[in-house]
């Protein structure tokens, strides 16, 4: 039997927002192979009345609506029938999306991705599916689909086959902690710029510590957040 794809289920009201870029360069050819499967269900479909409604004005007053409870129940119901995955919801509330969480994804049988609109969905459909609440940045969008996308094609990149050279992921920021060094092509020379004499050496060693500090300093600079939490993890590794 032939092995089942990782496969992504999104929930929307806006079906035609995808695959979008999901469907070019890499990700589009693996799909294309099948090396990943996307499926989408529109929100809309799962309404009970002939308008299908699916929002309503918030309990308590407050502007905007809020997506019915029994209307994302019936889709996310339909989307586990077949597909054992976790449910994801797109929320700014929701925790930090990142590379560890990408890796983590990547590495199941996929994702089942519920994209909010207005002001939410019902806390109670949350809570009945026990859905995972992530975001993808401390910003507000639109709607879900933009970070659906997000999540997705940080996922897809890490499937087997998918990328060309599979040493690349463990180069990348954030693979180790750090933020990537800084890279430099031909010509050696431009506008009076060289290339680090390093890169020229042929020394892999020497080339291997010159980008491990280029890293470092990268990341103190721009990142003290992630500097500290390498420190942390640095140090606890030693105490073991």
């Amino acid at each position: 039997m032939a092995e089942i794809p990782w496969r992504a289920k999104v929930l929307t009201l806006f079906p035609a927002m995808f695959p979008g870029p999901l469907g070019l360069s890499l990700a589009g050819k693996a799909l294309t192979e099948g090396r990943w499967s996307l499926d989408l269900l529109d929100i809309r479909d799962f309404s009970s009345d002939k308008h299908r409604t699916v929002d309503e004005p918030p309990f308590g007053g407050g502007a905007g609506l809020v997506l019915k409870p029994d209307v994302v129940d019936a889709a996310v119901n339909a989307a586990k029938l077949d597909h054992d995955a976790p449910v994801l919801y797109l929320t700014p509330r929701g925790r930090l999306f990142d590379q560890a969480l990408a890796e983590e994804l990547a590495a199941g049988p996929g994702v089942i991705i519920l994209c909010g609109r207005f002001e939410g969905v019902d806390e109670r459909v949350i809570e009945a599916h026990n859905m995972r609440e992530v975001s993808i940045g401390d910003y507000v969008l639109s709607g879900g689909e933009p970070a659906a996308l997000v999540v997705m094609d940080a996922c897809i990149r890490l499937l087997p086959g998918v990328m060309g050279n599979a040493d690349t992921a463990g180069e990348e920021s954030f693979s180790a902690g750090l933020l990537e060094y800084p890279h430099y092509t031909r010509p050696a020379e431009w506008q009076g710029r060289t290339v680090p004499e390093v890169l020229l050496s042929g020394h892999h060693g020497k080339v291997a510590d010159w980008r491990r500090t280029q890293s470092e300093a990268a990341t103190k600079e721009r990142r003290p957040d992630l500097w500290e939490k390498h420190l942390r993890e640095q140090s606890r590794r030693e105490d073991k």
